[in-house]
C-alpha cells in the first residue's frame, strides 16, 4: 500500500495534536515526510519526539526560507499549515502551485485580501484546501446540528452566542502575537473563526452582513494602571523576572520542558517571545466584542466575546418558530497540552472551582423542555480532536460524512469574512456586506452549496 505523505509547516504547540496521531494511530497508511518552521530548535524538539516518545524516526527539517525546497524534495502529497496566521496564505498558495492539497489551521487567513488570493490560487490548481475546524466534530455540537436539522424547533430564526475566555486561556492571547492585529487579525478571526463556523454550520446558511462593536478595556498598560494594577506593569515578560512570582498572569517557561524546549530555546533563532507582559504596550487588538449578523436566508446572530472573564465557556440559545434550543458548555480552561506546564491551574481544577459541564436542553412551544441526554466526554476539545484526525488519516477516510463536518476553503472563508466585516464594521461604524469584502459564490444560499 502507497502511504498518503504529509509535510508540516509551522511546529508550535498546535501542531502536535496533528503529528502524534499521524505517525503513532495512523502510521500504517500515512507518512511524515517533513517539517519546516522558523526555529531550528523547535524542529529539533519535535524531531526528539518523533524518534523518542513516539517510537517513529527524525525528519528533514526545513527552515522556513526553504519551504519551496521541501515541496520539490519530499513530494508530498498534503501540506498541513500550522503557522501563525498571517502566514497561512503564503504556505496554501505556494503548496497548491506545487501540485499539493493542503490542510490548514484555523483561520483560513486574516484580511480579505489574502483570503481571496487564496481562493484565486485554489481555483487555478484545482488541489484541495482544507481547513481543520475541530468545533464541528465534537459529539455535543454535532448533536445540535442533529437537533436543528430535525426541525424540533422548527426553522430557526435568531442566535445568541456568547463565549467567554477566563483569565488563563484569555490572557493567553494577549502574551503572543495573537495580541497584535497585523499577525491575528485580532481574535475576531483567530478565536471567533471556530464560533462563526459553528453558527454557519449549525444553520447551513451564509453570513451577508454585520454591525459590530470592539474595545481594549482589560489587557494592555493603560487598562492596568487605570485600574490601580500598575505593579504589574512593570516587567516586559514574565520568565526571568523574580519580580512577577506572585502576578497572577504570570506563565514562566521555565517551569515546564516543553515550553523550554519549543518557546525558550527558540528565542534566539526565531524571535519569538511566548511569555509577554500581558498589561505591556503595544497590544492593539480588542479584548470584548458585541456584533449582529444578518444571514442570507434571513437568520440574526447576536454575539459576544470576552476575553478577561473569572471562568470559562459558551452559551448559546437558538430562537425557532416551534420552540428554543439551550446548549451551555462549561467545561474548564481549554489550554494546548503541548504547551501547559504541570502547575498551571486551570479553572475546573482550580480550589473552590467546579467545571458545570455541557448539555442541551430542548424547549418546544406548548410542551414540557426537557434535557437531552449525551455521554460525559473528557478528551481533546470535547473530544473532536480524535475524531477530526480520524478525518484526516484513517484509512478509506472520505468526505462523506452525514452531518457535513467537512470544511473547504470556501466555507473556510464565510468564516473569517464574518470577523473580518466586523473588524471592518468597527472602523466605519456601520455595516458592512460581506460580499463587498470578498465574492463568496453570490448566488449560493446555503453552507453546504460552497466547498
Amino acid at each position: 500500500m502507497t502511504k498518503k505523505r504529509f509535510a508540516f509547516v509551522g511546529t508550535g504547540g498546535r501542531a502536535i495534536s496533528f503529528i502524534e496521531p499521524l505517525v503513532t494511530t495512523y502510521r500504517d497508511t500515512n507518512e511524515l515526510v517533513a517539517i519546516c518552521d522558523l526555529s531550528p530548535a523547535r524542529m529539533a524538539y519535535y524531531n526528539g519526539l518523533l524518534a523518542g516518545d513516539w517510537a517513529y524516526h527524525a525528519v528533514p527539517a526545513y527552515p522556513a526560507a526553504q519551504f519551496d525546497a521541501m515541496l520539490r524534495e519530499t513530494k508530498p502529497d498534503t501540506v498541513f499549515v500550522c503557522s501563525k496566521d498571517d502566514t497561512h496564505h503564503d504556505y496554501i498558495i505556494r503548496a497548491l502551485r506545487a501540485g499539493c492539497d493542503v490542510i490548514t489551521e484555523k483561520p483560513l487567513t486574516i484580511d480579505a485580501a489574502k483570503c481571496h488570493a487564496i481562493l484565486e490560487a485554489q481555483r487555478a490548481s484545482g488541489r484541495r484546501v482544507r481547513v481543520a475546524f475541530n468545533y464541528r466534530w465534537a459529539p455535543f455540537r454535532t448533536k445540535v446540528k442533529e437537533l436543528i436539522a430535525s426541525g424540533v424547533i422548527g426553522k430557526v430564526r435568531s442566535v445568541n452566542l456568547e463565549y467567554l475566555l477566563d483569565t488563563n486561556h484569555g490572557a493567553d492571547y494577549f502574551r503572543r502575537w495573537h495580541s497584535h492585529a497585523a499577525e491575528s487579525g485580532t481574535l475576531l478571526v483567530h478565536k471567533s473563526t471556530h464560533h462563526f463556523d459553528l453558527v454557519n454550520w449549525w444553520l447551513d446558511a451564509i453570513p451577508a452582513q454585520v454591525f459590530a462593536y470592539g474595545d481594549l478595556v482589560f489587557y494592555g498598560k493603560k487598562n492596568a494602571v487605570a485600574r490601580g494594577d500598575g505593579a504589574l506593569t512593570a516587567y516586559p515578560r514574565y520568565t526571568g523576572h523574580p519580580e512577577a512570582k506572585d502576578d497572577p498572569f504570570r506563565l514562566d517557561l521555565d517551569e515546564s520542558e516543553s515550553f523550554r524546549r519549543i518557546y525558550r530555546a527558540g528565542e534566539a533563532d526565531s524571535g519569538y517571545i511566548r511569555d509577554q507582559n500581558v498589561f505591556r504596550e503595544g497590544i492593539d487588538i480588542p479584548d470584548q466584542m458585541s456584533l449582529n449578523v444578518r444571514y442570507r436566508t434571513g437568520e440574526l446572530l447576536t454575539y459576544s466575546l470576552v476575553c478577561y472573564s473569572p471562568r470559562e465557556g459558551m452559551r448559546v440559545c437558538f430562537n425557532g418558530d416551534r420552540g428554543r434550543i439551550e446548549y451551555h458548555e462549561f467545561i474548564g480552561s481549554h489550554m494546548n497540552r503541548a504547551v501547559r506546564p504541570k502547575d498551571f491551574k486551570l479553572e475546573d481544577d482550580r480550589p473552590g472551582q467546579e467545571a458545570e459541564g455541557e448539555w442541551i436542553k430542548v424547549y418546544p412551544h406548548f410542551q414540557t423542555g426537557y434535557t437531552v441526554p449525551m455521554p460525559v466526554i473528557k478528551a481533546a476539545h470535547g473530544g473532536a480532536d480524535e475524531i477530526l484526525n480520524r478525518s484526516f488519516y484513517a484509512p478509506g477516510a472520505t468526505d462523506a460524512d452525514a452531518w457535513g463536518r467537512f470544511a473547504g476553503h470556501e466555507q473556510g472563508a464565510a468564516s473569517i469574512l464574518v470577523g473580518i466585516a466586523g473588524l471592518e464594521s468597527i472602523r466605519r461604524n456601520q455595516p458592512v456586506n460581506l460580499t463587498d469584502l470578498v465574492s463568496l459564490r453570490p448566488e449560493a444560499t446555503k453552507l453546504s452549496q460552497l466547498v
